[in-house]
């Protein structure tokens, strides 16, 4: 499939291909990356003093409570990123076809319109990931004292208790992070694509697979380093009591100034590690799957 073929082509069929082929990269993410958001979440969430030394000593323990502890959490992203990705996807090849359109030549995107796009498929998928990534992060933080049964007793119980804004807890801080984050991650990948297939003028399709993988590990480097520290701030936001009374930070702005007191700078970065070692295999094998799924699904 020509990347003309795919800016110019519309409608539920369209639509329906986007869809299924990032819910594809969707899946495949989340079996890749899981462990390794287990034990990001861990070093992020950790109070004073600190649980783990390192990222070393946090995969001991971890591991302590068997090999399904890395999975913790994993039925609520498996359908919910699914369902992120493929809205993440659907947008930004719509909006793709949007300034394709308004563009004198179709398949030349500007950084300023990539960063938009990306931008806008970030900001739409904000909705799903906030509940999905609020209901993950309670259950991995979980050790040995077991709040909540499973993703659907912890839903059941948060909304019991606290409502739709409970679910959504984080929401603002979720779509900062996705709004600058989407941007980077899709304006990496489609630039370097793009620069590939002037340069080789070759087709999207006719590019290797490591050439994919490559770009795919790049946008992943690239978007987690410039949107770690909000990552920090969300997940402590959502593993943060409901009640006020309770309530260790008041607002984001709180919790940043908060980490930026007692621990400096390098709060900001607990769980980097693991964050950049998930980061390049993670995405490298999302792009992967949804350009294979976009290339199966054409000669469907």
């Amino acid at each position: 499939m020509s990347e003309t073929d795919r800016t110019n082509q519309g409608g539920f069929k369209r639509a329906a291909k986007d869809c299924f082929s990032g819910t594809v990269g969707g899946i495949v993410q989340v079996f890749v990356g899981q462990p390794f958001d287990t034990v990001k979440v861990r070093l992020q969430t950790q109070g004073e003093p600190p649980k783990y030394t390192s990222m070393l000593d946090c995969v001991r323990k971890t591991r302590k409570e068997g090999l399904t502890a890395f999975y913790k959490g994993t039925t609520t992203p498996l359908v919910g990123v699914g369902a992120c990705v493929s809205i993440q996807f659907l947008v930004f090849e719509f909006m793709k076809r949007f300034f394709n359109e308004k563009n004198k030549r179709p398949g030349q995107l500007t950084l300023p319109q990539l960063y938009q796009i990306g931008a806008a498929a970030g900001m739409a998928a904000s909705f799903v990931f906030c509940p999905v990534e609020h209901i993950r992060t309670r259950l991995q933080i979980q050790t040995q004292i077991k709040k909540y049964n499973g993703p659907i007793d912890c839903i059941k119980k948060i909304y019991s208790c606290h409502g739709i804004k409970g679910i959504y807890k984080g929401q603002l801080i979720t779509m900062a992070r996705e709004f600058h984050g989407g941007a980077c991650y899709f304006l990496i990948y489609e630039f370097l694509m793009q620069r590939a297939m002037l340069k080789e003028k070759k087709l999207r399709n006719e590019l290797p697979g490591w050439k994919k993988c490559l770009y795919g590990a790049a946008s992943g480097y690239g978007m987690w380093s410039s949107i770690y520290p909000i990552d920090v701030i969300k997940s402590k936001i959502q593993t943060d009591c409901f009640s006020k009374e309770k309530r260790k930070y008041s607002s984001s702005f709180d919790c940043a100034k908060q980490i930026l007191a007692r621990e400096g700078i390098k709060g900001f970065f607990k769980g980097f590690g693991t964050c950049m070692l998930r980061a390049g295999p993670v995405n490298a094998s999302s792009f992967v799957a949804f350009e294979f799924a976009m290339e199966l699904f054409e000669k469907i």
